[in-house]
């Protein structure tokens, strides 16, 4: 069996995010990039699964500017058997775009398992892993925060964390399936694998020989800093505290 995963490169959690000053998105110029840490979880679920002997191989793609090749190395430094770049110009993919080509993708090569991340951590739009599901007619286990294979049966066991607590669902083979942060803890590439990723060879492919069409379907209007919080006060009694919840903040 086959395993898809789908990564994205994002601006690294660490750095402080600017807003461009026009205002039309987040500064990313000299700005460090990485893997997004769902799509990190994603890819070491896969690969666990291979090393269990459940998958044969464990096939990387991103979808992106000519830069997203550096997530692929990560990828294939990680452990990862192939990698499949899509180029593509466009300042921004959105999300049903990145799903007709992950549902074109999947179509040319027939993996048995999609995992995705639940989310990048830049838009946090949680849309990708659903919506390529639903293209693809296959069965799909959100939040995944355990996973458990059986080859024999072709089907596997998603436990999800929701709302009230956890949900186990089975799903029948092919399936798409989303990670979520409590699933796994992503290993370390080691110095000899990355650099041996470096001389592997990433395949390219344009979302026109995927039949896929670029679109904008969102426009956004205006990007803007969440405003400032303002300083606590400290209150000499309780009466006082429920006297300003009550009059100030009207929650009361």
């Amino acid at each position: 069996m086959k395993i898809m995963v789908s990564m994205k490169r994002v601006i690294d959690y660490a750095v402080k995010i600017r807003v461009k000053a026009d205002k039309t998105g987040v500064e990313t110029t000299n700005v460090k990039m990485s893997m997004n840490p769902f799509c990190e979880i994603a890819l070491e679920e896969a690969l666990r699964i291979k090393e269990s002997g459940g998958a044969s191989e464990v096939v990387a793609v991103s979808i992106g500017p000519p830069k997203s090749a550096d997530t692929l190395r990560t990828a294939l430094a990680m452990g990862a058997d192939r990698a499949v770049h899509v180029t593509t110009t466009a300042p921004t993919v959105y999300p049903l775009t990145v799903s007709k080509i992950l549902s074109a993708l999947a179509d040319v090569e027939k993996p048995g398992l999609l995992i995705l991340g639940k989310q990048a951590i830049d838009d946090d739009c949680n849309q990708t892993g659903q919506m390529v599901a639903g293209l693809l007619r296959w069965p799909q286990g959100t939040f995944a925060s355990k996973v458990v294979l059986d080859k024999e049966k072709q089907e596997v066991t998603v436990e999800r964390e929701v709302d009230g607590g956890l949900e186990t669902v089975c799903l029948s083979l092919p399936a798409v399936i989303t990670t979520d942060l409590r699933l796994n803890q992503p290993r370390y590439a080691t110095l000899p694998n990355i650099m041996k990723a470096k001389s592997k060879v990433i395949k390219k492919v344009t979302p026109e020989e995927l039949n896929v069409e670029i679109n904008t379907d969102l426009e956004v209007l205006q990007v803007t800093e969440p405003p400032k919080r303002k300083a606590g006060v400290i209150l000499s009694s309780v009466d006082e505290l429920i006297d300003k919840l009550a009059n100030e903040a009207r929650v009361l």
